[in-house]
């Protein structure tokens, strides 16, 4: 009886032969497959001069693409750290400035030695100034462009290139926003909240004394005086100037102006 029972395995095994060959076959097509299809189809040095050749032609987004293949498939390459801070300024030109701010601070986490930290903070502020409105808007943008430039002036002083434009930016920052306080105080004195205008006033003439608005602010502070009734006006000026630089402090959380 043992017979047939060694029949059946010889039967069996060109089967399974075959069944193995295929399957081996078929491994290796894939794996082929895989390979071309993952295979980089331009060296580092190609992919940055395109990128290159995109960015001087005024071409962002192909630009990115291939500075972003260029990251992907060599990042130890000796292109792969200036093609961070191109991507960064391809979409700044682009005005995709969330995207820029998102790759400029990944650039600057990245390389926080680099030498090209002061270009890439001033350019973290020109994303934020760059969407500063009329002072009617929301000043969120200017909040940020000025904390972003204060922190060059303050971290790198002595860079004139960034620094001394910094500056400047600095004090259209203050200005606008020592503007939309006045606006703000305007409204409310003449929708008659006389105490929510005299405290913007008080905010103008404390915080931003030096912006051109200072004796337009005191004057309508005294109008706000005379229109708030006797038993609320005493100590309503000192209160309003301390609750003033209270707020400006959380809200804004700067300095003095840098020399």
């Amino acid at each position: 009886m043992a017979l047939p029972v060694a029949l059946h395995k010889t039967q069996r095994n060109p089967f399974m032969k075959r069944l193995n060959v295929i399957g081996v076959v078929l491994l290796l097509v894939l794996a082929g497959c895989s390979w071309s299809k993952n295979k980089p189809e331009k060296t580092a040095d190609e992919l940055a001069a395109d990128g290159q050749m995109y960015f001087e032609k005024e071409k962002y987004s192909q630009a990115i693409k291939s500075y972003k293949k260029l990251k992907d498939w060599y990042p130890f390459s000796v292109h792969a750290k200036g093609a961070g801070l191109q991507i960064a300024d391809s979409y700044y030109l682009m005005e995709s400035y969330d995207e820029a701010i998102l790759a400029y601070n990944e650039y600057e986490r990245m390389h926080p030695n680099d030498e090209k930290i002061p270009h890439v903070i001033y350019q973290v502020g020109l994303c934020d100034f760059d969407r500063i409105e009329t002072i009617d808007r929301d000043a969120t943008a200017t909040q940020n462009a000025l904390r972003t430039f204060q922190r060059l002036v303050e971290q790198f002083p002595d860079n004139d290139e960034y620094a001394r434009q910094a500056k400047s930016h600095i004090e259209t920052c203050l200005q606008n926003l020592a503007a939309k306080e006045m606006d703000i105080g305007l409204f409310y004195f003449k929708s008659k909240k006389y105490e929510a205008a005299l405290h913007r006033f008080a905010g103008v003439v404390t915080v931003y004394p030096d912006f051109g608005l200072h004796h337009k602010a005191l004057d309508y502070m005294a109008k706000c005086k005379a229109m708030i009734p006797k038993d609320q006006e005493t100590g309503e000026s000192d209160s309003a100037v301390d609750a003033a630089d209270n707020d400006k402090a959380e809200a804004f959380d700067h300095g003095p102006l840098p020399k």
